[in-house]
């Protein structure tokens, strides 16, 4: 089905060299503090970052696992690095103005790798990053398919140094608890309230299966939510318990390889590209997200 870019008239492509990102992160500081529960779009580089903006979105997300499938061509195991992640955020951010949340992982090692990261991905221009508290990388001799959490007192060392490295006050940071996925509801509780102890803008739950595990967070933690997976519960009814973002998965990375495939297949088998015409971006579409007419500009007033 051909899928029309509908380029909203005040979208607009030119370069932001300076290097202040305060009204994107104000703009999802605005979002945490609304009562309505919105789902950003996932993004995995510069270019996909103008499509989505050219939809209207006007919050992005980078996740590590899709850092990591689209670069590496590689699982979500934390194969990516730091400097990698950050490159691929800088690339985007360079010509886009969505709000991006970042999933940061673990911090990329200790409380003081922590502190790098936030100044490495603040100075790349993300809006929001979480912390996690998932041991990361899988130590040796962990049992496949398990998952651990580091302790309630190095998290917590981990989110204050977070915010100590912090240089904008309007970036955010997150929390993100994978607790209720290695321990039961009550320690998850006391791990959400200890982390909102630190002084975090948000609390981040994920492997919530069950509204009752969400209700008992929520009444003890009186933060803006981010969850990665609902139960089967309506949005609104989510920002009415205090939901903020939802996360609905990756599925336009899967889309873009879906069509990367189809599209090789029906050409390796000889078949003509006037055949793809209904199936893929026009060459005005194309132009008009790589900003082709700036450049045509610069190269009349700079090359001749």
């Amino acid at each position: 089905m051909w899928i029309d870019f509908r380029f909203r008239s005040e979208l607009h492509f030119e370069f932001e060299l300076a290097m202040n990102y305060s009204n994107q992160r104000e703009r999802l500081r605005a979002v945490l503090a609304g009562t309505e529960c919105l789902s950003p779009a996932t993004v995995f580089d510069a270019l996909s970052a103008r499509v989505a903006e050219a939809v209207g979105y006007e919050i992005g997300i980078l996740s590590g696992s899709v850092t990591s499938n689209t670069t590496l061509a590689a699982p979500d195991l934390t194969l990516q690095t730091l400097t990698e992640f950050a490159d691929q955020v800088r690339r985007i951010m360079r010509v886009s103005k969505l709000s991006l949340l970042v999933d940061a992982d673990h911090g990329y090692g200790n409380a003081l790798n922590v502190m790098r990261t936030v100044q490495e991905l603040e100075h790349a221009g993300v809006s929001a990053l979480t912390i996690e508290d998932t041991v990361l990388p899988a130590r040796f001799g962990q049992p496949e398919d398990t998952l651990e959490v580091v302790s309630t007192g190095e998290m917590v060392g981990k989110l204050r140094a977070a915010l100590h490295a912090r240089r904008d006050p309007s970036l955010v940071i997150a929390a993100r608890t994978a607790a209720l996925k290695a321990e039961d509801t009550k320690r998850t509780v006391a791990r959400a309230k200890a982390y909102a102890a630190t002084g975090v803008d948000a609390i981040f739950i994920t492997g919530l299966k069950r509204l009752a595990e969400f209700e008992a967070v929520r009444a003890a933690v009186k933060l803006p939510i981010i969850i990665g997976t609902a139960p089967d519960v309506k949005r609104e009814d989510l920002a009415a318990r205090g939901v903020r973002i939802l996360l609905q998965g990756h599925q336009p990375v899967a889309a873009a390889v879906k069509a990367l495939y189809d599209t090789y297949t029906h050409l390796y088998n000889g078949g003509t590209p006037a055949d793809l015409k209904s199936k893929i971006a026009s060459a005005q579409e194309m132009e008009r997200l790589v900003n082709g007419e700036s450049h045509k500009k610069w190269q009349r007033e700079y090359l001749h």
